[in-house]
């Protein structure tokens, strides 16, 4: 069940699941400046929100402001891919993408499934200390990138 909200607090920070809290032009604004999202559109954006499970993290002593974002594409049964992991420039070293690969990864309607997959340029260190590797067998990994 995909709107399974999941809630957590460290001190003034909260992380939850809850979509209704995302605030869109705070995530917009965090994924613009990062190399992976500098294409997206604002309507793209608030339309992949609803179609995933998602996780954000708040200040609650400022007002709620959204610190960290990142969601996962998921049939809920078979396959997972994680995408979109991005944290405030202000909040980062805090641990906040860790702790939103970890709820991610002990969330209930995420559990059981055969293969949990990510993209990343830059972060692999984050990802290994949770299990994710390059190490693959030979590729099955295919792809198609319609005109744009």
């Amino acid at each position: 069940m995909r709107d399974q909200i999941i809630e957590q607090k460290r001190g003034a920070l909260a992380l939850t699941t809850d979509r209704q809290r995302i605030d869109l032009d705070a995530v917009y604004g965090m994924l613009r400046v990062e190399h992976w999202g500098a294409q997206i559109t604002l309507p793209i954006l608030a339309r992949s929100i609803e179609n995933s499970v998602c996780v954000g993290v708040y200040d609650t002593g400022n007002d709620d402001q959204q610190l960290a974002f990142a969601r996962v594409i998921t049939d809920l049964a078979t396959y997972a891919y994680l995408t979109d992991v991005v944290v405030a420039p202000a909040a980062r070293g805090k641990g906040l993408g860790s702790w939103m690969v970890e709820a991610i990864l002990a969330h209930p309607d995420l559990q059981g499934l055969r293969r949990f997959t990510l993209l990343t340029r830059d972060a692999h260190e984050l990802y290994k200390k949770f299990g994710f590797s390059t190490d693959m067998p030979t590729s099955t990994y295919m792809e198609l990138r319609p005109p744009r």
